[in-house]
């Protein structure tokens, strides 16, 4: 054989070892790659925080206190670490959480440079590093945690899953397990026990409407024919959602509405419709800075009770009574309309739209509105409590009950009728507690936390007050009362020149035509 054949054979063959090598390298990788991707248990559920969304997430958790994990993604200790902190982390985060709304587990990489200082400002000497305290504590923290137990505070025990739980179960007082499953939660709080607990709804309310949207989404509800009862609705939440989030995303849907929606969004022939659903995909009507399923005030005691129903119902009594009276009939017909077009219960909506349509005179004051509300959720109380008992299906904890009980207002009961077991109410004194229940009541956890840091009770007052210059004008527009009141009119001015953006001003007058 000759010599410059010997030479080709040989050239071959290294470069067929090379690709080989370089292949099977590539190939094990994509293997792995793929029974990662596949492996049901790989799942973060510690929350990744930088130095952008920090304070933000912290401020804002419903969470009683935080753990911080400090660490650098090239250190082998911390990838070894990550298992037994997602471990824990999957107790407390997500919308699978088993104690949900207790402690936001949560980590920073050091190692990237947006985060040096950030990292700086905690001391953080070593990796992985853990951090205990309120989650109020980590905003604008100082550079020397303390040991004082009201601060925060380096967890010195925490090397295992086992480790840092038992850690975490001295400083609550708890008994948490790893093997711990979803509702068997010893800690469940009742409602009935304690009237104060409406201040964490705040969080629910905020996740009903954010599965609200999602449902009207997903199941491509927005038509010619309900376009305008949505638009109505969002003017209702951006001038008295009792969340300051939910209200600024209900705005940018509001001012964006005919490019987010167009009218032939669901046309089979749209080139764009899957940039259109994208779009509306990747919006949250409420941030997305904090993670959503915790369910605190609307928790049931079983896996399909109570929830985003729960919510729903507290968010439409948190509308009620945060109206004006020249408001009073544009809500009613507002939330009727919206229940009979996206609420995607069929026997539900219909009940409710029956007891809608029995109304045969417009209201004239948010008193009626609001009273005719909680009138038709007794009713609708009534209804399921019989239900639930002939089908077994109530929740045990948390059952249906006429509102709200004698202990919470017991100004609100006049006598009981023995003959048909009625109730005869002081609807004075129902209002009342209605207003301060599920209006300032509602909204003083945001207050308690103060969770804007030295201004907190600024933005307590903003959510107190939640009919602000921002939003007057797409809901006046709606309404048409601006020409009833100057005040209103000298708010709708100064709104008007603080705007930088025509195009937003422009689709802000629109609004009145949609």
């Amino acid at each position: 054989m000759s010599r410059a054949l010997w030479l080709l054979i040989l050239s071959l063959f290294s470069l067929t070892f090379t690709l080989s090598a370089s292949s099977s390298s590539w190939g094990s990788r994509s293997i792995l790659r793929a029974v990662n991707t596949d492996n049901a248990d790989v799942h973060d559920y510690a929350v990744e925080l930088n130095a952008t969304n920090f304070d933000e997430v912290l401020r804002d958790t419903p969470a009683s206190f935080a753990v911080v994990e400090f660490f650098a993604h090239w250190c082998p200790a911390c990838r070894n670490y990550k298992p037994h902190y997602e471990k824990v982390a999957r107790l407390f985060n997500g919308p699978d959480a088993v104690h949900p709304g207790i402690i936001l587990m949560t980590r920073v990489d050091c190692a990237s440079k947006i985060n040096t200082k950030l990292c700086d400002n905690f001391s953080v000497g070593h990796y992985p590093m853990l951090f205990w305290g309120p989650p109020s504590k980590f905003v604008s923290a100082g550079s020397e945690p303390t040991q004082t137990k009201s601060d925060v505070r380096v967890i010195d025990d925490g090397r295992t899953a086992d480790r840092l739980l038992s850690w975490i179960n001295k400083q609550t007082g708890s008994s948490f397990a790893l093997d711990d499953q979803k509702f068997e939660n010893e800690h469940l709080f009742s409602n009935v026990s304690d009237p104060g607990q409406i201040a964490r709804a705040v969080y629910d309310v905020e996740e009903a409407t954010s599965t609200a949207f999602e449902i009207i989404l997903g199941h491509k509800m927005i038509k010619s024919n309900t376009r305008a009862s949505l638009v109505k609705f969002l003017q209702l939440l951006v001038a008295h959602h009792p969340s300051r989030r939910c209200r600024k995303g209900s705005a940018e849907v509001l001012v964006n509405f005919d490019d987010l929606c167009p009218l032939d969004m669901w046309s089979a022939d749209r080139q764009e419709d899957q940039d259109v659903q994208a779009a509306l995909g990747n919006f949250q009507i409420c941030g997305r800075d904090v993670p959503r399923g915790y369910w605190m005030f609307c928790r049931g005691s079983k896996n399909d009770t109570r929830g985003f129903s729960c919510g729903l119902w507290v968010l439409l009594h948190s509308l009620s009574v945060r109206i004006e009276d020249g408001e009073s009939n544009f809500a009613f017909t507002t939330m009727c309309d919206f229940v009979h077009n996206f609420f995607i219960c069929e026997e539900c909506r219909r009940h409710f739209y029956d007891m809608c349509s029995s109304v045969s005179t417009p209201f004239n004051k948010s008193r009626d509105f609001a009273l005719w509300l909680w009138s038709a959720h007794n009713k609708v109380n009534e209804r399921l409590i019989k239900e639930e008992a002939s089908l077994g299906t109530a929740d045990p904890k948390f059952p249906k009950m006429i509102w709200p009980l004698r202990q919470f207002c017991p100004s609100c009961y006049l006598s009981r009728n023995q003959k048909n077991d009625g109730i005869e109410w002081d609807q004075d004194e129902v209002f009342k507690f209605l207003k301060e229940y599920y209006g300032k009541t509602l909204v003083s956890l945001y207050k308690d936390k103060g969770i804007n840091g030295n201004d907190g009770t600024n933005r307590a007052l903003e959510d107190l007050v939640p009919s602000t210059n921002a939003i007057v004008v797409p809901l006046g527009a709606a309404l048409a009362v601006a020409v009833a009141s100057c005040a209103f009119g000298a708010l709708a001015c100064y709104w008007r020149s603080q705007q930088k953006s025509r195009k937003y001003f422009h689709h802000l007058r629109s609004l009145k035509n949609i």
